[in-house]
């Protein structure tokens, strides 16, 4: 079953190895886990799983493996001596309930009334004082209040949920899916650099312990200034057009930029880069920015962020006029160019999956521009991106 399991595992696209197996079988060797179905997804999840981007898969895998197995009764019935089962059973109760079981004549008795009660019922029953069923007060059943008897299936609602893997609550988490807000945030981390700027006011714990004990113990608190990011970022949007679907996760990006970076600039372009761009698309006919002043007011260890598409006739990138909008006297091309030509560190990030990009050629003439560094806007093209940059 395991073997199986851990195939299942890696077809999902986990990345398991011999070594989470062995360290599975291990623990259910040393009974770390037995007979729960709910501390066992919980106990391979640990095993197998590194990294929670991998979560979603791992979900996905074990629901479709144990999808008939709602809890692990019928294992524990063919596999484990009946007595040794009430013996183990009698262990785990407290003097308490060992005396309300010998109220209703004893574990024995309890038992057979349990089975007695199977045989007559014929039907799934809820709710009442004496059938197997759910949410009443019979003293066999599930999600009931009846304070001597026997639980049927799963934990309840006055204990925890079974399935949890049905929930799937890690979808975001996985890197092949387009990002929200808290995803691109925590994939920009990787792009950081930090540095104490402004006033003096963020309680430097460490001084302040240090200099209060060679004070004789008298407070001495020490302040620092507060620790920001750092690295500085232009980013340079595409809107308008085939862009209008992926208006969401560019807004997403867009918010999560501003939180992340201190120094960040940001513009709007459409399909390509030409010799201006604009920073309101209200007034984006009345209010531009030369590129070249761009080129000549941020420095040269400011990092360059595209995101588009890329997709657009070839002519806009590499004609002069080639632009839809206006007459361009430089092909896109020049203007990329000289951006690469001042700044290190220039990347493109395309919301378009990427097994799709082969069907486009001026994707292709994109990614040639940017020397490969065109990355998916996925969790995992992201936290390349950002580790290319960040280099």
């Amino acid at each position: 079953m395991l073997i199986n399991f851990f195939h299942g595992l890696k077809d999902a696209g986990v990345p398991v190895t011999t070594r989470e197996l062995l360290d599975l079988m291990e623990g259910l060797k040393q009974h770390v886990v037995f007979a729960n179905i709910d501390e066992f997804y919980y106990f391979s999840r640990t095993c197998m799983v590194k990294d929670e981007k991998y979560f979603d898969r791992f979900d996905r895998a074990f629901g479709l493996h144990f999808k008939e197995l709602e809890a692990l009764d019928d294992i524990i019935e063919a596999l484990i001596p009946d007595d040794w089962l009430r013996s183990e059973f009698l262990k785990n109760l407290t003097e308490e309930e060992k005396a309300k079981i010998e109220s209703l004549g004893g574990l024995e008795k309890l038992i057979e009334e349990f089975k007695k009660r199977l045989e007559e019922q014929k039907e799934r029953h809820e709710g009442g004082n004496k059938w197997v069923g759910t949410g009443g007060t019979s003293p066999f059943g599930q999600e009931g209040y009846h304070p001597e008897g026997i639980r049927v299936g799963p934990n309840g609602r006055n204990k925890k949920a079974v399935k949890v893997w049905d929930k799937r609550e890690f979808k975001n988490l996985d890197d092949s899916v387009q990002l929200g807000t808290r995803n691109i945030k925590i994939a920009m981390r990787r792009l950081r650099k930090f540095a104490r700027t402004g006033a003096a006011d963020e309680l430097d714990l460490d001084d302040t312990i240090s200099s209060t004990a060679r004070n004789a113990g008298l407070l001495d608190i020490k302040m620092v200034p507060e620790r920001h990011n750092a690295v500085k970022v232009l980013l340079f949007l595409d809107v308008g057009g085939s862009m209008d679907p992926h208006v969401k996760v560019c807004e997403e990006l867009f918010s999560a930029a501003r939180s992340e970076f201190k120094h960040l600039k940001s513009f709007y372009f459409h399909n390509f880069l030409y010799e201006s761009v604009w920073t309101n698309n209200i007034r984006r006919h009345n209010e531009r920015t030369q590129v070249l002043d761009i080129l000549h007011k941020y420095s040269h260890d400011y990092k360059i962020v595209f995101v588009g598409d890329a997709s657009m006739s070839p002519y806009e990138i590499v004609q002069p006029g080639g632009s839809v909008e206006h007459w361009n006297e430089e092909s896109g091309e020049v203007w990329m160019r000289r951006i690469q030509d001042v700044y290190d560190k220039v990347i493109w990030l395309n919301p378009v999956p990427e097994e799709d990009w082969q069907y486009t050629q001026s994707v292709a003439i994109t990614s040639q521009l940017m020397e490969g560094h065109m990355y998916p806007l996925t969790l995992a093209g992201m936290e390349e991106g950002m580790s290319y940059l960040s280099r």
